[in-house]
């Protein structure tokens, strides 16, 4: 009787356990189950990791504090973002090296709407155990005047203002089907110019993190999903320059059923965080 006990007891458990509604369920790129070790396992051996994120995403949020952390205790780690403008690097170092606080940080650096709640704490992070923290992206009036003028608009830049973009010319490939998609999304307010704006981002988180990266290191980087996902976008120009090092990538996905990954989901990244889509926002 106590082991037919024990049994109930187990299956009970199990079924109740298996009734909880899941927030969200990783995948790899083929569409297989995987657990957050698993992830962990693989990624801790790259040189360096694209975590691709829905921006107003709070698991996706989640996991990147937690994988830092994790990856932190086994790596020496270098971090960096899509999220901070490679012009505001002097003003994020004062911060991460204490010599002015978050309300001066606030002040003098172009920070995100939801810096506080989402990206806050990673910044923190490399602030608390001594990391290097890149701000990655091209100041956004620059990839505006690529909106409007394509490539040659910076051209005319002072040789200081050039040192917060990737070196020119910009290596361009139009035919990518991430950059097509773009175009189709858009249709009539779509231009070849646009999805250039879209490739200069690209090219100098690219160029930021190579030019930071150090031998041994793992480098983690915080993007929109849209800037990895089918190994194409800031991927494809660290493996043109970097063909040699070793990368992992993550998306982030929003599905009305989590438990099976939708097969338009299925290769965006080494793993997929599938998220339900009922899932309250940061903004």
């Amino acid at each position: 009787m106590k082991k037919k006990h024990l049994l109930f007891v187990f299956a009970l458990s199990f079924l109740t356990i298996s009734a909880q509604k899941a927030p969200y369920v990783i995948y790899n790129a083929k569409g297989k189950k995987v657990s957050y070790k698993k992830m962990l396992k693989t990624l801790e051996d790259k040189d360096m990791v694209l975590f691709g994120e829905l921006h107003n995403n709070p698991i996706a949020h989640w996991l990147q504090y937690e994988l830092t952390a994790d990856l932190h205790s086994k790596r020496q780690l270098i971090l960096g973002a899509e999220m901070i403008e490679a012009d505001n690097q002097d003003e994020l170092n004062d911060y991460l090296s204490g010599k002015i606080d978050y309300k001066a940080l606030d002040s003098t650096a172009r920070l995100w709407n939801n810096h506080k709640t989402d990206y806050a704490p990673l910044v923190d992070f490399a602030r608390d155990s001594s990391l290097v923290f890149v701000a990655s992206n091209v100041p956004r009036r620059y990839a505006s005047m690529v909106y409007r003028g394509g490539f040659e608009a910076l051209d005319s830049l002072p040789a200081q203002e050039k040192e917060w973009i990737a070196p020119l010319p910009i290596a361009y490939d139009p035919e990518l089907p991430g950059y097509k998609n773009i175009l189709e999304m858009m249709g009539d307010h779509g231009s070849p110019t646009l999805v250039m704006a879209q490739a200069i981002k690209d090219a100098t988180m690219a160029h930021f993190i190579l030019q930071n990266y150090k031998e041994g290191s793992l480098f983690l980087h915080y993007n929109g999903a849209y800037h990895s996902n089918d190994y194409e976008g800031i991927l494809w120009y660290l493996q043109l320059q970097r063909p040699d090092l070793d990368y992992g990538t993550i998306s982030t996905v929003t599905q009305e059923n989590v438990h099976k990954l939708e097969e338009e989901n299925e290769n965006l990244a080494d793993f997929i965080i599938c998220v339900d889509q009922n899932m309250t926002t940061t903004y």
